[in-house]
């Protein structure tokens, strides 16, 4: 009795499902096909390797060569510099209209000038002279003053010929033009940059 209502159950079933799938099903013939009960799967393409192109090998080593002869003029080619607009003389102060003409100096004039400057040489002559025997002088006093000291104390030497490493860096205000004044309180300027930036 329950054999045959469990066919008979099953009859019912597959008379409810025969009515809403089609009514030409195609069996599944592989394990590439599912059932119309879950998704479809395509089967896998396969498709043809694709085909390498020939490769020209004399065109390949010309362009090789193109390059190279490229890089090497490259290399050749001197770095382009920047160039530096202080000194370079603008075009307007070069005009043949802005030259000064010097005034005609009289012979007199000429020939104190040529005995100025031959006192002049002179006075320099001597003067480097007398600073070259002085320093020779020196010289001579300071290695006889350190035989001496040698002779004394060798400490003593040592020390005196030690290098003095607070010497440098040597500073020194020298004389100027004009004396400053006390009090004085420089105004403070506008400086307007008008550097050119090069970029290589």
């Amino acid at each position: 009795m329950w054999a045959a209502a469990a066919v008979a159950a099953r009859g019912l079933r597959g008379a409810r499902l025969s009515s809403w799938l089609p009514h030409s099903v195609l069996l599944r013939g592989s394990h590439w096909q599912s059932s119309l009960l879950e998704f479809r799967t395509s089967l896998p393409v396969r498709a043809q390797p694709k085909k390498k192109k020939k490769v020209d090998v004399k065109k390949e080593q010309a362009q090789k060569e193109r390059m190279k002869k490229k890089l090497k003029k490259l290399e050749k080619a001197p770095p382009e510099l920047i160039p530096i607009e202080d000194f370079i003389t603008p075009l307007k102060y070069s005009e043949s209209n802005r030259v000064r003409s010097l005034p005609a100096l009289s012979p007199e004039e000429t020939e104190r000038r040529v005995l100025l400057l031959k006192k002049w040489c002179l006075f320099k002559q001597k003067q480097d002279e007398a600073e070259k025997k002085a320093i020779k002088a020196l010289v001579e006093s300071q290695q006889e003053a350190l035989k001496e000291l040698r002779l004394e104390s060798e400490e003593l030497y040592q020390a005196a010929v030690r290098r003095d490493e607070g010497l440098f860096p040597f500073e020194r205000d020298g004389p100027t033009y004009t004396p400053p004044l006390p009090g004085y309180d420089p105004p403070e300027g506008k400086c307007v940059d008008i550097t050119k930036v090069y970029t290589q």
